[in-house]
Formats: structure tokens, sequence, C-alpha cells
């Protein structure tokens, strides 16, 4: 890839064109608001990227409006907006999170299904999701001119390039990032310089889980050294991650950066050598923001933040040797089919980037499939290999993209089996007490 000051340029071929020019004025927070029209379509910057005080003053300014329409991903927080949910604002998500979980039956929120790489064309000037105002949240500016996204760039560096208005909080605290989360001044509408705390996320414990430590050595064991891995967000990856420790050659090209992909620079299992494909740089479309991670990644040029398209498209993940994908699930039935979006009808998550990394690891040369879980819930009394997936719940991935699947009673290699070689060996990694309850459902 290039210097850091041209970090950018690779990205743009995958990037929503600028729906046009725009004025790089610096305002008041009541000047910026001031500026949103009634009716509006506004995009909220979602993940560690919420700029919490700009969405605290629209919400303050609600008396203004008749209705605003908020579109949004993961949120990793309730904003004030909710107090104010379906008069005037009402709320779509691509990626449903607890802090949605006191609206569902209010008729205030509506869930979009979408895989990640979906986004760009969904935020996109003629998209159906197109934003008549982004709201985001940047860094300081550096000394190339340019402010950044910083930790959340995917979704956002889209609409920011979409949207009709361009509102951008300006946060010192916001660690600046190098790639497609670059945002010249004169790319940005209004500016509104206000300094708060990045939001931070949890971190993941998994060291009194003897399980998932099984699980964790189970599928570290599935990757190959030289692998370029993904995986996603939480205490299973993290565990997973961890037992990669002693892998070498290993590249990052994923949706989400974390902690342990530091320790596995530092341990050397990841290697910043050029390969051929992205140039030894680790490359991510949003960053798990702990403190250490917002200290590590700043300024840091091992890292690159890619746009959906790139980050998580088929085109892209196609061209990767040795991809490998590491997810999980809420439930796996015998035919290899996978939710990981809601358990009896409870919305827990969105399809996010699951759909997109099985299918690149699918067609990716040497490429492979890994999904982790526990094989029960409820203290061991509910089955995670269940008979089939039907309604209240969904399929997240379908079967025919199925691989490995990894308990911590061992792992199934799916592919290339027929419907009855899948049941089989499935039920071989589900839990001991439900494996007789699964056995007639084997045809």
């Amino acid at each position: 890839m290039a210097d850091a000051d041209d970090s950018r340029e690779p990205f743009l071929p995958y990037l929503n064109p600028i729906a046009r020019p725009r004025s790089g004025s610096w305002v008041s927070m009541d000047e910026a608001i001031g500026a949103i029209e009634d009716r509006a379509r506004v995009f909220l910057a979602a993940s560690a990227g919420t700029p919490v005080a700009l969405s605290n003053a629209l919400a303050d300014a609600h008396g203004r409006f008749t209705r605003i329409d908020v579109v949004s991903g993961y949120l990793m927080t309730r904003p004030r907006l909710f107090e104010h949910a379906g008069a005037p604002f009402h709320f779509i998500t691509t990626q449903a999170s607890l802090a949605f979980k006191h609206l569902w039956d209010t008729g205030s929120v509506r869930v979009l299904p979408a895989r990640y790489s979906d986004y760009s064309g969904l935020l996109a000037a003629d998209g159906p999701m197109a934003p008549d105002v982004a709201l985001i949240q940047v860094s300081s500016p550096g000394p190339n001119g340019r402010v950044s996204l910083g930790l959340s760039v995917g979704a956002n560096v889209d609409a920011a390039r979409s949207a009709n208005l361009v509102i951008a909080q300006v946060n010192p605290r916001m660690p600046f990032t190098y790639g497609a989360g670059e945002l010249e001044i004169g790319e940005i509408d209004l500016l509104v310089e206000h300094e708060e705390p990045v939001l931070e996320a949890r971190p993941a414990d998994t060291s009194n889980d003897p399980d998932v430590a099984t699980i964790a050595r189970l599928a570290a064991a599935e990757v190959p050294n030289g692998a370029t891995i993904q995986f996603g967000v939480g205490a299973m990856p993290d565990a997973i991650l961890g037992a990669l420790s002693g892998h070498t050659g290993l590249s990052v090209h994923s949706g989400m950066l974390s902690d342990v992909c530091v320790e596995l620079l530092e341990a050397g299992a990841i290697s910043m050598t050029g390969k051929g494909f992205d140039d030894g740089v680790m490359i991510a479309a949003e960053v798990v923001s702990t403190p250490s991670m917002m200290a590590w990644i700043d300024r840091n040029p091992t890292v690159r933040m890619a746009p959906p398209a790139y980050s998580h498209g088929a085109a892209v993940l196609g061209r990767i040797p040795h991809f490998v994908a590491i997810n999980s699930a809420v439930e796996i039935a015998l035919d290899g089919s996978a939710n990981s979006e809601t358990a009896s009808g409870r919305v827990m998550s969105g399809p996010g980037g699951a759909p997109d990394y099985a299918f690149g690891a699918s067609v990716s040369s040497g490429g492979r499939f890994i999904c982790a879980l526990k094989s029960t819930a409820s203290k061991g009394k509910i089955s995670r290999i269940v008979p089939t997936i039907g309604p209240p719940d969904r399929v997240t991935l379908p079967a025919y993209l199925a691989d490995r699947v990894v308990t911590e009673h061992g792992c199934a290699s799916l592919r290339g089996l027929t419907q009855p070689e899948r049941a089989v060996a499935l039920r071989s990694v589900a839990a001991p007490h439900h494996r007789e309850g699964l056995a007639h459902e084997i045809l």
C-alpha cells in the first residue's frame, strides 16, 4: 500500500462518490442542528463513532420537527433521541443491538436485514437508504490537514460521502486512523468542535470458562499457518485469537480489530511483511474501542481502515488466498444452516459481516469458514445444535456455506458432506445429553 499520506487512495474505487461540493465551515452546535430540515433522513454514525454531543443536540431540538427518520448501525449506547421515539424520531437499524431493547414493541424502530457489504449500496445517493444528513464524529486535523473517522469507518465513510449535508463533531479524543476514513475539511459541510470521551467497549472475559478454552484450541487447530484471518467480536473470537499465538505468518483482513490482534502481532504470529495482497498491513472497518486499543491505533501505519466494499466485498475477499473466517452463531441446524440474529424470536443482532465472510471463505483458494459456539445455552438446558431453523427465528447463513462447526465436543467438517452425513457430523459435536433428541432427525 501507499505511504500514510496517500493511504486512502487504494480504497477510492470502493467508495461512494461525494454527492456534491462541501463548504468546510466551522460552526456552533446550534448552527449545525439548525441546518437539518424537517422530515429528513438522518444517518447517525454507529459503534465507537457515534457523535454523542451532536445526537443529544438533535434530541434537544425535537420540538422543531414533525418527523425525522434516523438510520444507524450498531449502537453501543442508548442515545437521548430514544426519549422522543415516535415523536418525532423513528429509527431504522441495520445492526440491532441491546440499545434498542426497550423500543422493540413501540413501533418506532424497524430492522433492515443487511449484510455489511450491502451498506455502501444502501447508503449511496441513489440507494434506498440515501441519507439527507450524515452526523459523524472525526478526529482533530492531522499533519496532512485531514480529519479521520477514527475507530469506526465502515458504513460511516460511505454515508459521509453520499449525504446531502454532512455534519462532523470534531473530537480531539478520537484516534486518527489511516485509510478510507481520512476526510479533507472541504469534504465536510459543517464542523463542530466538541471534546468528549469516545464510547468504550466492554472487554471480553473468558478466563473462567473451560468450554470456551476448549473451543478456542479446537478452532485454532483449523487455521493453517500463513492464513489471512477474519474474526468477529466478543469472548469467543477473542479466545480463538488468543489460541493462535503459536501460529506463524498470519495476516489480518477483518471487520474488526481488537486488543488480541496487538498481542498476536507482538508474539510474532502476525507477519507484517508484504504478501502481495494488502501489502503487509492489517485491514479493518472498525476497531474495538478499549483504552489500550485506542492508544495503540492512533496514527499507527500498521492498520488501514477500509469501506464495506473492500473490507467485506466478495470481489476483494475472493482474491485473498487461504482466507479463514472465524465467527459464531446462536444456533446451527443439522443441515449446516446457521442463525446469528435471533433467539426464540428475540432480536439479538443483524446479519452483519457473517454472510460476507462465509461466502468469501468459500470462494478463496484454500479458504475456510469456522463457526464456533458452545453446544448448549441456559446452563445446558437448550441445545444450540438444532433439527431446523424456522420462524420466528431466521436463517442467517444458508446450508451451502457451511464448512467447519466447532463446539467443546469437537469439530464437524461439513464441506462436501451430504445432508445425512452432515446431520451425523453435527450430532457428534452436540452436547451428549441432547444427542438422542437429534437422532431421529437424521435422514
